[in-house]
């Protein structure tokens, strides 16, 4: 009754401060952190108590541990003897329980205090189990400095986890505490060693040990000394760290033997990428099957400041260049826009004055999808946005879990598929990964403990496998240069990116087992002319592949059940068609994709002699044959003419036809409409016009506020010079007299 008033009065307080330490996922310490009260005081875990060291500190400290309740009343009894025969103290009689209470609350010693520590024994005892009371033991004890615990001087010393400890070190460490102050690794190592070997001996004497390990032991050297704590990829400590604050062991599934083949590759191949003036890189790796992290490096060099190796690459918001492009082709899969051997224009165009232009500045005219795709082209690419809809793309990026999709949807444009949007190598690394995991999109497992798997269905598995399909593709540009030829290619699907102003080199690659984001550029921002994806992160990436996961399967991606295949025309990619003659294969989605057929030639009715065409409404009843031609996109006329390249024109329509059509009416490229053009007077600047029309279309008409300008061909640039200030209409006819309007606002200076 006594002991519970006594207890209600003086409460028990345990209120340890320990070190933050991340540790992989063999349970190896990466990196550490002092504690509040700036110790190194490593929490010990109880499945990472030695049981050899276990056994050497109860017989050394409290053999009758289990057995008492927290004082031994027979040692207290003989302790009190000797010290009054003595005439001084010569033992303490302190059990484990009674030490981990001067531990807890440290206080001089005397007879006072240590009455007071045996009732905080008792507390404990009554509050905790008795490998809870060992496990705090061990987690207190000194080893001199600012160095507490075992844990925290296994990892300090030896580089090791306390787990990991031989016969001779757990005896180290178990007689160090004894004397921290004068029995210090790395100073007094030899009188250490006598200390140790007196204790080894007894414990032979006790038989506690086999004899041979007892043996090994006595003979094994002490070459111990104080190390600096492990910093293994600091940039992920420091992030776990804040992310997860309040635990104390914060278990990573970090893989060692992967993260040094990571750090050590990139810093190498950084110190060669230094000489062309590019100075960081970062790479994130993830395990497909799990989505666990099992690399992170922030950045090449953690300790370069000055080029701010501090910065973490992996979470740092960038252009990504060309890297969302697979993403919107296997949207538009799902939304049944496109195949892959469907048809797009490669073509010059104009969106409100906003011209987007190929990489290397060229065109290809007819393309398919999956060549697009496979060679980035940018014009195909925003074309399929538009088409698409910004919006509805920002909302599947949103689904993917981009923040800056969150924050900023409403300032996205068509740009964005080119890199003019924000976004982090985490989250490509992460939304490349649904590729490889039929469309499924799954956050990140940082912890072990993280075993529930939150999947969203970001893609269909038949989109994904088409994407699987092109970009597993070796005939590409963005091969690097001197590896086609090379043995050692890993098999894996990836995609390049390199943003405006060359700042950005991205690399993306993923298999069955691993996807591996990497970039590679500044952090300051500066551009460097040399600097790209395909020369500059691939290499690295496919050193990256080859070193974690060599040799991997090469069919690692199966067509699901929701992809089939069909037969298309080669000029269009749709169904074919009774007029068409080459036939290709190509996947679809059943039920998804679109089923029109094929339209690339059009039947018209001509003059025996081939000169003219005629409508049915002035269609003569003799002297007429019909005949298949292309049937081309105005934008297409207009490239064929503008590239000089031949193409099979239609005749001119009957002149003599008096009926209008109101469809394929001119299309104006340029100027932009509604653009408001600034110019000098005195300059006398001009403005160009230009228009797409479709094949049968030869000769159009340009006016200016309703008054005629002059004719032209079809593709012709014509340039007219503005004489007043205001609103200007600007109208285009062709010859078959359809028309279109446009407006433009002039504005003189000086």
């Amino acid at each position: 009754m006594l002991f519970i008033l006594l207890n209600l009065a003086f409460p028990l307080k345990v209120n340890i401060s320990f070190s933050q330490v991340i540790t992989a996922k063999d349970g190896t310490v990466m990196n550490a952190f002092l504690s509040a009260d700036e110790k190194w005081r490593m929490q010990l875990e109880e499945d990472e108590i030695n049981p050899v060291l276990k056994q050497a500190v109860l017989l050394k400290e409290d053999r009758y541990f289990y057995y008492h309740p927290g004082v031994n009343p027979v040692a207290v009894g003989r302790a009190f003897m000797n010290n009054l025969l003595q005439g001084r103290k010569t033992s303490g009689a302190s059990t484990i329980t009674m030490q981990v209470a001067r531990l807890l609350h440290p206080q001089e010693r005397t007879y006072g205090n240590k009455l007071v520590e045996m009732f905080r024994a008792l507390q404990l005892e009554w509050r905790y189990s008795k490998n809870e009371i060992l496990q705090l033991y061990l987690n207190l004890v000194p080893y001199g400095g600012n160095i507490e615990g075992v844990k925290a001087a296994s990892v300090l010393y030896f580089h090791q986890s306390p787990k990991q400890l031989s016969l001779a070190q757990a005896v180290t460490l178990t007689v160090i505490p004894n004397k921290p102050s004068s029995l210090r690794i790395g100073v007094q190592n030899a009188r250490i060693v006598d200390f140790r070997n007196k204790w080894l001996q007894r414990y032979a004497e006790q038989r506690a040990f086999p004899a041979q390990a007892i043996e090994d032991a006595l003979a094994e050297p002490l070459n111990a000394a104080r190390l600096d704590a492990p910093k293994i990829a600091p940039h992920f400590a420091y992030r776990m760290r804040r992310k997860f604050s309040q635990q104390s062991n914060i278990k990573t599934n970090l893989n060692p033997a992967v993260q040094e083949k990571v750090h050590q590759l990139a810093y190498n191949y950084m110190q060669k990428m230094k000489f062309r003036n590019i100075h960081n890189a970062s790479v994130l790796v993830l395990n497909n099957q799990t989505m666990a992290v099992e690399a992170y490096l922030g950045s090449a060099d953690f300790h370069d400041d000055f080029h701010a190796g501090q910065v973490d690459g992996v979470r740092a918001v960038r252009s990504p260049g060309s890297t969302l492009k697979p993403f919107l082709y296997a949207t538009a899969f799902d939304k049944g826009l496109i195949t892959p051997k469907a048809v797009v224009t490669d073509v010059p165009i104009d969106y409100s004055g906003y011209r987007p232009e190929n990489y290397y500045g060229t065109y290809s005219g007819n393309v398919t999808i999956e060549r697009a795709l496979a060679t980035s082209l940018n014009i195909p690419a925003v074309k399929l946005l538009d088409q698409m809809g910004v919006e509805a793309f920002v909302q599947k990026l949103q689904q993917a879990e981009f923040s800056e999709m969150k924050r900023r949807a409403s300032n996205m444009g068509l740009s964005m598929i080119l890199g003019g949007c924000g976004t982090t190598l985490e989250e490509l690394t992460m939304l490349y990964a649904s590729f490889a995991n039929q469309g499924k999109h799954a956050p990140v497992r940082w912890l072990q403990q993280d075993t529930a798997r939150q999947e969203k269905q970001l893609l269909s598995p038949a989109s994904a496998f088409m994407v699987n399909q092109i970009l597993t593709q070796l005939q590409r540009p963005d091969l690097p240069h001197n590896s086609q030829s090379s043995a050692h290619l890993p098999k894996i699907a990836w995609k390049t990116g390199t943003s405006y102003g060359r700042k950005d080199a991205w690399s993306i690659g993923y298999n069955k087992q691993y996807t591996i984001g990497v970039w590679v550029g500044n952090f300051s921002g500066e551009g460097v002319p040399e600097l790209n994806g395909t020369d500059t992160a691939t290499p690295l990436l496919f050193a990256l592949f080859n070193a974690i996961d060599y040799n991997s399967p090469n069919q690692w991606y199966k067509a699901p059940q929701g992809a089939a295949y069909r037969t298309v025309c080669a000029e269009s990619g749709l169904p074919a068609n009774n007029f068409c003659q080459d036939l290709v294969p190509d996947t679809y989605i059943p039920g998804v994709s679109t089923v029109l057929k094929c339209s690339h030639l059009k039947k018209v009715t001509v003059s025996v002699d081939e000169k003219f065409a005629y409508c049915t409404s002035c269609e003569p009843a003799a002297g007429v044959k019909q005949k298949w031609y292309p049937n081309y996109a105005p934008e297409i006329v207009t490239f064929f003419a503008a590239e000089h390249l031949p193409f099979q024109k239609l005749p001119p329509h009957n002149p003599s036809c008096q009926r209008i059509f109101q469809e394929f009416a001119p299309v104006i490229t340029s100027p932009t409409a509604n653009m408001e053009f600034i110019l000098e007077r005195e300059e006398h600047q001009k403005l160009m016009l230009h228009c797409n029309t479709i094949n049968e279309v030869k000769k159009v008409y340009w006016y200016v506020n309703d008054k005629f300008l002059q004719s032209a061909a079809a593709n012709e640039r014509v340039f007219f010079e503005p004489t007043q200030a205001g609103q200007i209409k600007i109208s285009c006819t062709d010859d078959q007299g359809r028309n279109a309007n446009t407006y433009i606002k002039v504005r003189f200076i000086r």
